[in-house]
């Protein structure tokens, strides 16, 4: 997934008529992680796609394989689990797809004793129900424990992360604010 990511990156890159080093000072990632990234030998966060999407102007699932315009239910077949590199999570998205819409459901495992990146902030709002396992929250520096059966609602503008401390993984359902894909 991620080459295709890469290719996608590279071809509106240039469509644009967009240099690495333009790319580099709109969305303030480096030259060589720009570069490395287009080649393929280098990973990237679902936050440096969001700056990657910004600065080339396409919303972020511009990136990612799409379902067909106006497809209200999501079946089973459809749901294909997949990996951001560096996130230490898998996703299944759930939501269907159409234009306009604001909101992105998703089923997300956390491997165990792993974390969702590094603690961030971004417009919206984010809900949580843990499936199985337990998520530590970390809310503007508060950590809030969330077993499986709970849940947690919260601005998605104050900064957070995610933890799994377990030795087992923790599966959620995470419903956000904007849609992502």
């Amino acid at each position: 997934m991620i080459n295709e990511i890469a290719e996608k990156i590279a071809a509106l890159r240039k469509q644009k008529d967009f240099t690495l080093k333009e790319l580099s000072e709109k969305s303030g990632l480096s030259i060589s992680f720009l570069s490395q990234l287009e080649n393929g030998s280098s990973s990237m966060a679902i936050t440096s796609l969001k700056k990657i999407a910004d600065a080339l102007e396409v919303p972020i699932n511009y990136f990612f394989s799409t379902m067909e315009d106006h497809n209200f239910h999501v079946s089973k077949d459809e749901q294909k689990t997949f990996r951001i590199e560096g996130s230490g999570a898998e996703y299944i998205r759930l939501s269907g797809a159409f234009p306009d819409r604001s909101i992105e459901a998703m089923v997300v495992t956390l491997l165990p004793e792993q974390d969702l990146g590094k603690k961030f902030a971004h417009n919206g709002e984010e809900f949580v129900y843990v499936l199985e396992g337990l998520l530590v929250v970390d809310l503007d520096g508060k950590q809030y424990i969330v077993k499986a059966g709970e849940s947690m609602h919260y601005p998605s503008t104050m900064p957070h992360y995610w933890f799994n401390p377990l030795k087992e993984s923790t599966r959620l359902l995470s419903i956000i604010t904007p849609a992502l894909f």
